[in-house]
């Protein structure tokens, strides 16, 4: 029984044996798909790069949470009438209904405070996938209420981005949308510049070949503030 605090968000993520998938997986300190409960250690790099344990353990808190990922449809509450059992069968048909692709390779870059991996060139084929994703699941999505809305906007946003907010439960979708895999929290700077040249050693040999996009998969916040877990990859199926 889905209950009223849950959110889900769909995102795109790796293949399960792409260096990719676990290089960040390493990176994060978590794999959503491996067994839950261990510790979370720095890979061997981080230290050797001369970073701290309890540095890399703050610097990653939050995309830990979320779990390795690009989101595509952003965390909602479901709406009212919905269930995961019809979100599931809607996600199965989007994904029965898409042929996988390779766009480009991705590069460690600093986005708005905090570094992640984006596509190094224009990739249109992402935009239009997250564009499909937001509008295809928007009737799953319960509207945000008064505190959320507000909690949004204290951040500063354009009067487009309040206008998206409104329309989609989030700003940065449609012409905001930027595609990205998340590395890090809000850094400064300094943190950044320091950062990026052992980001950029780890995932090296992961960032060699174009993205390959196979599949979505859908994401479940069990309670405020818990950590993402998976409820299944739906693998694209037109060849």
């Amino acid at each position: 029984m889905t209950q009223a605090s849950e959110r889900y968000a769909v995102y795109f993520l790796p293949g399960q044996d792409t260096a990719l998938w676990q290089t960040g997986c390493r990176w994060l300190g978590r794999n959503p798909d491996g067994t839950a409960g261990d510790a979370p250690l720095p890979p061997p790099q981080a230290a050797a790069a001369g970073m701290a344990e309890a540095d890399w353990a703050a610097v990653t808190a939050e995309p830990r949470r979320y779990g390795f990922h690009a989101t595509l449809k952003p965390p909602f509450h479901l709406a009212e009438g919905c269930d995961l059992a019809d979100l599931d069968t809607a996600l199965a048909r989007f994904a029965a209904g898409r042929a996988a692709f390779q766009t480009a390779t991705l590069s460690v870059t600093h986005l708005g405070g905090f570094l992640a991996l984006c596509p190094s060139a224009p990739a249109v084929d992402l935009e239009v996938l997250a564009a499909d994703c937001l509008r295809t699941f928007e009737p799953f999505r319960r509207p945000l209420d008064r505190e959320n809305l507000s909690r949004r906007r204290a951040r500063g946003l354009t009067p487009r981005q309040n206008a998206l907010l409104e329309t989609w439960g989030y700003p940065f979708v449609l012409e905001e949308f930027r595609f990205h895999l998340t590395l890090t929290g809000r850094l400064t700077d300094a943190a950044a510049a320091r950062y990026r040249p052992l980001l950029e050693s780890l995932f090296a040999e992961a960032l060699v070949a174009p993205l390959a996009v196979g599949g979505v998969a859908l994401f479940r916040e069990p309670a405020p503030g818990a950590p993402f877990e998976p409820v299944r990859r739906y693998l694209f199926s037109v060849r």
